[in-house]
């Protein structure tokens, strides 16, 4: 699962991120609403935890963002804020829950499972792409009707770039989408690029009709063929 946490306050970033790493999630980490603002526009996530109070902008600002390109990200707000009025208007704009601190981190668990639960039972758990279907429920990759070998890497990435068909993803936007924030970007680069190469390879064998490209420059797209 990947996590975006959006908090300025250092002492409960870091305890959120030792949680996080904890409970095996995938973790994007920003401090300001700028900061958050880009990363929503970049990357899907499942979930992601949201502070109001932001040193550059209200964090009830991001979930208008999140209408405005259509996102369906689930949030959670943690918010020191007790007024009734800020939750209303939370949850009136589209977050799933608020949590006010200070909280349980067990009690932070359950609510982001719950969350996680509710969006996968409102998306769909079959994405097709040209002769390509990706079961996101068994991780299970299958080209018209024979299933290819995929490793959880390789599935991720290929359901990333098919998240993203119409778009261009940069190395960088992949290589973390992969691994997290928290990674060394020549070593994760060149892992990135073993699992591309494999992932081309078997797509080719299985005869699929789509094609991995390489932007030079840039980054890589998704074609059929």
């Amino acid at each position: 699962m990947k996590i975006l946490i959006v908090e300025d306050e250092i002492d409960l970033l870091t305890s959120l991120i030792a949680f996080s790493e904890k409970e095996n999630y995938h973790t994007d980490t920003a401090k300001t609403y700028s900061e958050a603002s880009e990363r929503i526009s970049l990357y899907n996530y499942d979930c992601i935890l949201l502070d109001i109070n932001l040193p550059d902008g209200n964090g009830l600002q991001l979930l208008e963002h999140l209408k405005e390109i259509n996102k369906s990200d689930g949030v959670i707000i943690i918010s020191a804020r007790h007024s009734l009025d800020d939750k209303i208007k939370g949850l009136n704009l589209g977050a799933d829950d608020y949590l006010t601190k200070p909280f349980h981190f067990s009690e932070l668990n359950a609510r982001i499972q719950a969350v996680i639960r509710r969006k996968k039972f409102d998306a769909p758990n079959i994405v097709s792409f040209s002769d390509v279907t990706i079961d996101l429920n068994s991780h299970s990759v299958r080209v018209r009707e024979n299933l290819i070998n995929l490793t959880k890497k390789e599935f991720d990435i290929l359901q990333h770039l098919v998240a993203n068909k119409n778009r261009v993803v940069s190395k960088t936007s992949l290589a973390e989408y992969i691994w997290g924030d928290h990674v060394d970007n020549a070593a994760s680069f060149d892992f990135l690029f073993v699992h591309l190469k494999n992932l081309k390879k078997k797509l080719k064998q299985s005869q699929a009709s789509i094609e991995i490209k390489n932007i030079y420059g840039v980054g890589y797209q998704i074609i059929p063929l």
